[in-house]
């Protein structure tokens, strides 16, 4: 048996257990990686929204309350379920390089850089921060077409809350205070970033328990006005007229290649869903260049080597999860690119919504990495992504970096229909989510799990072809059985910052009944159903 590495820190306690239980109801339900955000959803679910009008809310509400993970400045891609067709339609709104990017710029250096992937270094780290790493936003264009297609609240009205949070600032507690810290180098070297984020150049500090001022806040009013403008004009107006010219301007003066041509050129589509056959089941997912072509290799391999379910959940069980994973990766990284290992923080946040009438939306939407390129723009507050990260810098691959290219995303939000009702699921965490999506939805196909069991059972990661990182609460014996499978086993926990398995969470279906559940590490996400909001 090979040496089992560890990644859990000797300082951490090894009996606390952490639970955050599902929320049932017949009503509608979100779940949301902020509670603010998902109150905010299941106010619109309430004054009678579908339940896209309640993902498009929540979605623009997250990007002003969880701003280092996604907002107006990101990207991401969605799934509707219809409940009264049964079908699921895809919504695609990834992004894509400038047009006039030249990889020439990209120069290699000697080392392996420090953020997601593990790419050769790139000087400067151009890939990664700063102008050059942006593409063009496509979040609002993604919303509004979902909620042309499918919604019934006014456009205005959605977006509202999210102007007026804006307004308010970003309330400042212990874990806002942590992330703002992680990136405090990056954004203190930006006026804009700086100023949003920093007080006096450091993390700004809640005040405590005491204090005669209960909170701090972080307003935003810049982002407020264009957040305004998105609610009275449409998402338009970011990419045509003066917010676009506005954003091509600042970049274009910071260095960086997105112009007027880029932002116009921006159209989400709706795909047809990719459906994998799964043990009786139909697994809907995104096409093309995102987690899902992987996914549907994953299951494909599971099953070929395990015809029927399971028997228990165990150490065999979870090996076999890890080598359908890893045939995944390995026809991912040959065919589609993004290899390279995981070193940071992602910023990546996932939303679900079920309504009372069952229609369902899985929603993902991110910056790319943690305060994505890490540069507000000084003339419409925006938050910018760092795109250009998901390509690899080396020429000649199936991802390399080049001009008006396509990302390669790894966001794999899904919809499961078949025998028990539908589900709706998705994950923050790179890489990392696309076998976290696998695994719980595997779960509740092989073993009958309801959200809130698989949400609390401990997991494996496999997110690439290195090594398997095994949750130490599956126990000796389970993870015995994994270093008697792979050659190089780690075992981690989930912690409240980079957590190694995903934070997941999704909503479920069943008989009439709504089930909404999160990750129950993670101290802010929260599953709010319409009957709990004022």
């Amino acid at each position: 048996m090979p040496i089992i590495a560890s990644a859990v820190s000797p300082s951490m306690s090894r009996g606390q257990r952490i639970t955050k239980p599902a929320v049932r109801s017949e009503a509608g339900i979100v779940v949301a990686q902020s509670r603010c955000a998902a109150e905010i959803g299941a106010r619109v679910l309430k004054s009678g929204g579908h339940a896209v009008d309640a993902a498009v809310a929540t979605a623009f509400a997250l990007g002003v309350v969880e701003p280092w993970m996604s907002g107006i400045g990101g990207g991401g891609a969605g799934l509707v379920h219809d409940a009264a067709s049964g079908t699921v339609a895809a919504f695609d709104f990834g992004g894509r390089s400038p047009a006039t990017l030249d990889p020439r710029d990209f120069e290699l250096v000697p080392g392996i850089d420090s953020d997601l992937f593990g790419w050769p270094a790139v000087k400067g780290n151009i890939n990664t921060v700063g102008a050059k790493a942006v593409v063009a936003p496509t979040e609002p264009a993604g919303l509004a077409l979902m909620h042309r297609r499918f919604g019934r609240a006014r456009w205005a009205d959605l977006v509202a809350p999210a102007v007026a949070l804006a307004r308010e600032g970003l309330e400042v507690d212990w874990h806002a205070m942590l992330v703002i810290a992680t990136a405090i180098a990056d954004l203190a070297r930006d006026p804009g970033a700086g100023a949003r984020f920093l007080r006096n150049g450091v993390p700004p500090q809640p005040p405590g328990p005491t204090a005669a001022t209960p909170s701090l806040k972080l307003p935003m009013p810049d982002l407020a006005r264009t957040l305004a403008t998105i609610a009275s004009d449409g998402a338009e107006a970011l990419y045509r007229g003066p917010l676009a010219r506005s954003i091509a301007d600042d970049i274009r003066a910071m260095g960086g290649y997105l112009d007027a041509a880029d932002l116009a050129a921006v159209a989400p589509v709706e795909r047809t869903p990719l459906a994998i056959p799964y043990r009786g089941h139909a697994i809907h997912v995104l096409p093309e260049l995102n987690g899902g072509p992987t996914l549907a290799v994953a299951y494909a391999d599971l099953q070929r080597r395990m015809a029927k379910a399971p028997a228990a959940i165990d150490g065999a069980t979870f090996s076999a999860y890890a080598t359908a994973l890893r045939a995944g990766w390995r026809h991912r990284f040959e065919v589609m690119g993004d290899a390279g290992e995981r070193t940071a923080p992602t910023s990546t946040t996932h939303l679900a919504v079920v309504d009372r009438d069952g229609n369902i939306v899985t929603l993902t939407q991110t910056l790319l990495s943690l305060f994505g390129s890490r540069i507000v723009l000084p003339g419409t507050g925006i938050l910018m992504n760092n795109g250009i990260n998901w390509f690899d810098p080396r020429a000649g691959g199936p991802n390399s970096l080049a001009p008006a290219r396509c990302v390669l995303a790894n966001y794999a939000p899904a919809i499961m229909t078949g025998a028990g009702g539908a589900i709706g699921i998705g994950g923050c965490g790179g890489r990392r989510i696309l076998p976290a999506v696998f695994q719980l939805l595997a779960l509740v196909a092989d073993f009958g799990l309801d959200l809130d069991r698989a949400l609390h059972q401990p997991r494996v990661d496999v997110s690439g072809l290195g090594p398997v990182v095994a949750d130490r609460r599956l126990g000796d014996a389970a993870i015995a059985v994994l270093a008697q499978a792979f050659d190089d086993v780690v075992v981690g926990e989930p912690a409240v910052l980079s957590n190694p398995f995903t934070v997941a969470s999704g909503v479920r279906r069943a008989g009439g009944i709504n089930e909404g559940a999160t990750e129950p590490g993670h101290p802010w996400s929260d599953a709010v159903s319409e009957d709990m909001v004022a």
